[in-house]
């Protein structure tokens, strides 16, 4: 009596481990619809068909009255965060300096093209880009402005060209790569007034994380290709982008609808290739290119890595620009591009 009891009990349980499995992959592999809005090309765009196989989409804001000979070139965040209308539309005022001002879709979200290897987005590309994006406009210099991600590409950029530069603006600039973390527990003076924005990048992910979005990105960090289609996880990445957007500002009611066109993929490996790449550190020690360093009071990455480019820098000053946050345009647009112009005329 009790053997049959206990064959009972284990082919229910066999049974039930059965149920549990085909439910797990039930959800690890049936696709997934975010209804993400689709890129619409804009009236402005043109494209660089790059050797490095990027074709590029970018916006050139032309330059009015007496021209600068050095153009200012906007890297964008994420990676993978596609140029906005907005940021089109915040510096444009830039071109009233005499300044060409270049906003490009790194390869892999917005109106650039997409990968179909994953593995071949590595920050180490997109600084290949940059390059033959330098050569396309035939500039001899340029003014490079980096946003978030984009500062840490604007940091690679010039360990290795930096008779290329004439000066660079990071704003909300990540750590130096590869990161110290020992430098994220250092903490900012008093003095700076500086704040923890209401909501972290952390929030934003308990809230869209699925079981298949996770398993997304175990198949390509391990395997190195697609479990999900790029329209798919690009829509995750969309969905996810819009809750993440709350943790860019102070004022949660300001922050941006995510734009069309966000790239996962790109995203995903583009970050898993920065601990791999080579230390700029030793290339950019005692350089004297200007940069200027804006953070905003609640900006969401840490105080501690920002001493690190002074460290490097020795033409370098950072301003902390109070009511904003990591996209400090948003909140404080007149101030933004007041300190950039008072930089640029130095």
């Amino acid at each position: 009596m009790k053997k049959t009891l206990t064959k009972k009990i284990l082919r229910l349980l066999g049974y039930t481990l059965i149920l549990a499995l085909m439910f797990l992959l039930f959800k690890v592999f049936l696709p997934r619809n975010y209804n993400a809005p689709q890129v619409q090309i804009r009236e402005s765009t043109k494209y660089w068909d790059l050797t490095t196989g990027s074709r590029i989409g970018y916006t050139l804001i032309s330059a009015k009255g007496e021209k600068r000979p050095y153009p200012i070139i906007y890297l964008h965040g994420g990676p993978a965060g596609p140029i906005y209308d907005e940021h089109i539309k915040a510096l444009t005022p830039l071109s009233e300096e005499g300044y060409d001002v270049y906003l490009y879709d790194q390869v892999g979200c917005g109106q650039s093209n997409l990968l179909d290897n994953i593995e071949e987005y590595t920050a180490d590309r997109h600084k290949k880009d940059l390059e033959e994006i330098i050569k396309k406009i035939s500039a001899k210099k340029v003014v490079l402005i980096g946003q978030s991600w984009g500062a840490i590409l604007a940091t690679l950029f010039v360990a290795d060209d930096p008779e290329k530069i004439e000066k660079i603006i990071l704003t909300g600039p990540g750590p130096i790569m590869p990161k110290k973390m020992e430098l994220a527990d250092l903490t900012a003076p008093d003095s700076l007034y500086l704040k923890e924005p209401l909501v972290s990048n952390q929030d934003g992910f308990r809230i869209v994380q699925n079981i298949r979005s996770a398993a997304m990105a175990h198949w390509a960090t391990i395997f190195g290709c697609k479990l999900a289609s790029d329209k798919e996880a690009n829509g995750f990445f969309w969905t996810l982008t819009n809750q993440t957007n709350k943790a860019m500002v102070c004022d949660t009611t300001k922050a941006l609808r995510a734009a069309a066109g966000m790239g996962y993929y790109c995203w995903l490996m583009t970050g898993n290739s920065l601990e791999n790449v080579e230390d700029p550190r030793p290339k950019i020690k005692n350089s004297g290119v200007p940069l200027l360093i804006l953070k905003g009071q609640c900006d969401n990455q840490k105080w501690g890595f920002l001493p690190e480019y002074l460290e490097y820098f020795t033409n370098a000053e950072i301003v902390i620009i109070p009511n904003a946050g990591h996209s400090i345009w948003i909140e404080q647009h007149d101030l933004y591009l007041k300190t950039i112009r008072t930089f640029l005329a130095k």
